[in-house]
């Protein structure tokens, strides 16, 4: 028999989540890199050199590797013989762990739960609570799995229940690509088959947590309908040419992963969820005789990769930037932002049009200005700002057309693609759209060298902040004709796959 003690528990959650938010799991580092040696598509390779980089750069600085910091997840599974000497219920000790490491000072993780989701929606301040899933089983030991899981990815899930006789494969090919890049491709897709509706997303969830192992798979053969399923649908999904951030490439994912339930006869119940370019997860165990200890990961595994400014590449001063000069970007391009820019995401977008449709005039002047879908992590020690990479931009879609007609912005920044409505209010008004990496936010951070707020300050994390920033790069996602990188690349990355199948 094992007794766990409230503070060994405690803590154990609290590292845990303090080390998944600054060390990737070592076989997603390998992943990436194999996908990066054999990308041919110099955009998306790019990319992954960002991810690599900035993992890296996370691990030595022990800073989040996004700046999303997600929801935390956690899976227990409690022995029947367990003994607990604690005060506090599990739930409790869990988000006590949650609590502490999210509001750890040494590495500030950022706050993004809100309580009252369909009403005030108000920040809870400390990440809490966590989303729990408990399992007793035989033995005297409890079994965590932890997960960070962020939004852009979870906003990505899918649900479907098909009918008995359809195909999974084909419906997982038709739906993938309408999740858009902003889950942060290359990741993984984690699928739930059977049981009922919610026991099949709670699988698909519970399927990210294991190693990515499918080129051992590959190697060895299937043994079964699931192994052979995993095959199918990853060479499926590559097959559509989606590749690294949705700029088109070889690889989108780099490995499926699925669980299975029985189901009902009349029943075909599948959930699909992605990770993303931050994959976060660890597992521990206890056993009563002590906390957890996790090995830091040696530095030495990660693999040297620099991120090349190619003789094309442009550089530009947004302190200078005029209408005429943005006309000649094209889709596709590498450019390095010099100079200040703003930020603003959804709520300050949300008050700004409030305030426009009240007549009022806005805190900031917007004209011939970038603005950069943002809500960094708050800096420590010397930072300028703590990790501050893209958030998706389609949330800021429903807003576009009113922000750049009524303001004369002239060009936006943000992760993955935009919306039908986004692009064309983009080609009225021959503005661009600018793409980030999603999954390389510390390394975005080291370009920004000041930071201050102008407005909204009650907001946090979602005020407006002016960043200067020095050689950030960026793709040309949507330039002012209205063409569209995440269109263009996959479709020619898809044909170029087709051709060499």
């Amino acid at each position: 028999m094992s007794v766990i003690r409230q503070d060994d528990f405690i803590s154990s959650v609290a590292d845990a989540l303090q080390f998944i938010s600054y060390y990737h799991p070592l076989d997603f580092i390998k992943g990436v890199h194999e996908a990066y040696l054999k990308e041919e598509n110099p955009a998306a390779k790019d990319a992954m050199a960002q991810i690599l980089i900035n993992s890296r750069m996370c691990a030595e600085g022990k800073r989040p590797i996004c700046q999303d910091t997600g929801i935390v997840t956690v899976f227990l599974k409690v022995g029947m013989d367990v003994q607990w000497d604690s005060k506090m219920n599990v739930t409790d000790m869990v988000n006590e762990g949650v609590r502490r490491a999210y509001l750890n000072p040494d590495n500030v993780l950022r706050a993004s739960i809100l309580a009252d989701p369909a009403g005030k929606r108000q920040n809870t301040k400390d990440n809490t609570p966590a989303v729990i899933h408990y399992e007793i089983v035989e033995g005297d030991k409890v079994e965590v799995h932890v997960a960070a899981k962020g939004g852009g990815s979870e906003n990505k899930s899918k649900m479907v229940m098909l009918n008995p006789s359809d195909s999974i494969v084909d419906w997982v090919v038709k739906t993938v690509p309408t999740m858009g890049a902003g889950w942060c491709p290359p990741g993984m897709l984690g699928i739930g088959i059977g049981g009922t509706a919610e026991k099949a997303a709670v699988m698909a969830k519970e399927s990210l947590m294991e190693p990515m192992d499918i080129h051992e798979l590959r190697e060895r053969g299937p043994q079964n309908r699931v192994e052979e399923l995993r095959l199918e649908i990853m060479d499926a999904v590559n097959n559509l040419g989606i590749g690294a951030q949705g700029l088109g490439g070889l690889t989108t994912v780099m490995d499926v992963k699925i669980m299975d339930y029985p189901t009902h006869a009349a029943s075909l119940p599948v959930c699909m969820i992605p990770n993303c370019a931050a994959t976060r997860h660890t597992h521990f165990t206890l056993d009563g005789t002590g906390p957890a200890l996790l090995t830091p990961p040696n530095l030495d595994d990660w693999p040297e990769v620099t991120f090349e400014v190619g003789a094309t590449t442009r550089r530009v001063n947004l302190d200078e930037i005029t209408p005429e000069d943005v006309k000649e970007w094209k889709v596709g391009e590498t450019v390095l932002l010099n100079g200040k820019m703003l930020t603003g995401r959804d709520a300050a977008h949300k008050r700004m049009v409030e305030m426009l449709n009240n007549g009022e005039e806005l805190p900031v002047d917007l004209k011939g200005r970038f603005i950069y879908y943002v809500g960094p992590v708050d800096p420590v020690g010397d930072e300028v700002v703590g990790p501050a990479g893209p958030t998706t931009s389609t949330r800021m879609d429903k807003f576009t057309r009113q922000i750049l007609e009524s303001t004369g912005l002239l060009g936006m920044i943000g992760k993955s693609e935009r919306g039908p409505i986004a692009i064309e209010a983009i080609k009225d008004n021959e503005a661009v759209y600018l793409m980030a990496v999603g999954g390389a936010a510390y390394l975005v951070s080291k370009a920004i060298t000041s930071s201050k707020v102008l407005a909204f300050p009650e907001m946090g994390m979602e005020a407006i902040y002016e960043f200067e920033v020095k050689d950030m790069p960026v793709t040309v996602a949507v330039d002012t004709s209205g063409e569209s990188v995440h269109t263009t690349g996959p479709a020619k990355w898809k044909d170029i796959i087709a051709k060499q199948l």
